[in-house]
């Protein structure tokens, strides 16, 4: 078995990196990495786990990933075709420890407060999406004063934060890992029942300390985090708008009777299944 490191390693030659993810599946392993991460999803659909916090992603969402904030895409394996993400890459201090304190850059500040959080970019997207566009081809001066466009749009912009809560330690590689390995073994089952002392076995803890452990880290239950998961899941049927019922959907991705799915589905939605699915 392939063992992935946790925190991601980045070139150190450049201080700005344009990347382009053109692949089936993306790195779909839960990591870090010192930079700030700003993604364009070309194409493709799938998960995404930001912290304590599950995302559906889709063809032209935008995502700003804090400093070693914790996450992972998590691309459907339905899909037949290749998906594309285009990211750019940095710190605070790429282009020196005070650059981003001058005068000049005050009104990016509220950027670097959310990003945190990480954050999606809800509007301004269209603008946003054709700098993305001309990075590739751009000379390493144009591709930064096209950085510097794609910043101020999203300092502007509309924003929702993905995640809620941030573990103020970073994780250790032996952490990142073992959250990693629950959170795939959750992915992979969370269709059917899951027992606490399973999930406990993956994480090479007893129960009760595993318990204490992802709530510590994540500041909510590890039960909670699998409801969203198949709320999340859900959600992804319903679009669909193939014929299958609430019910049959409920069944589906994990839960045990209709009723439970609908207060679940109500309470973390704020809208019925039924209601949703005629949106």
């Amino acid at each position: 078995m392939k063992v992935y490191p946790f925190k991601i390693p980045k070139p150190e030659n450049n201080a700005l990196i344009y990347q382009e993810d053109i692949e089936l599946i993306f790195y779909d392993k839960l990591h870090q990495h010192d930079e700030i991460q700003i993604s364009f999803i070309e194409k493709g659909n799938g998960t995404l786990l930001m912290g304590d916090s599950i995302f559906s992603y889709e063809k032209n969402d935008i995502f700003v990933i804090g400093s070693n904030l914790p996450h992972a895409f998590k691309s459907d394996k339905n899909v037949a075709t290749n998906s594309k993400m285009l990211s750019l890459f940095f710190t605070e201090t790429s282009f020196g420890d005070d650059f981003f304190k001058l005068s000049e850059f005050t009104e990016l500040d509220r950027f670097f407060k959310k990003s945190y959080q990480g954050l999606i970019v809800q509007n301004k997207k269209k603008e946003i999406i054709e700098i993305f566009k001309k990075l590739k081809n751009a000379t390493k001066l144009e591709r930064f004063i096209l950085f510097l466009e794609i910043l101020k749009l999203i300092s502007k912009a509309n924003t929702k934060p993905l995640s809620n809560f941030i573990y103020t330690k970073q994780y250790s590689d032996l952490e990142g890992k073992k959250m990693r390995n629950v959170f795939d073994f959750t992915i992979e089952n969370a269709h059917q029942t899951i027992y606490l002392k399973d999930v406990a076995n993956v994480a090479n803890m007893t129960k009760n300390a595993f318990c204490k452990y992802f709530k510590r880290r994540t500041n909510k239950t590890y039960i909670s985090f699998l409801t969203e998961l198949r709320i999340e899941n859900a959600c992804k049927l319903i679009q669909t708008k193939e014929e299958i019922s609430i019910a049959e959907i409920a069944y589906k991705v994990g839960f045990q009777n209709i009723s439970n799915f609908n207060r679940k589905f109500k309470e973390l939605k704020k809208i019925t299944p039924l209601k949703y699915k005629n949106l």
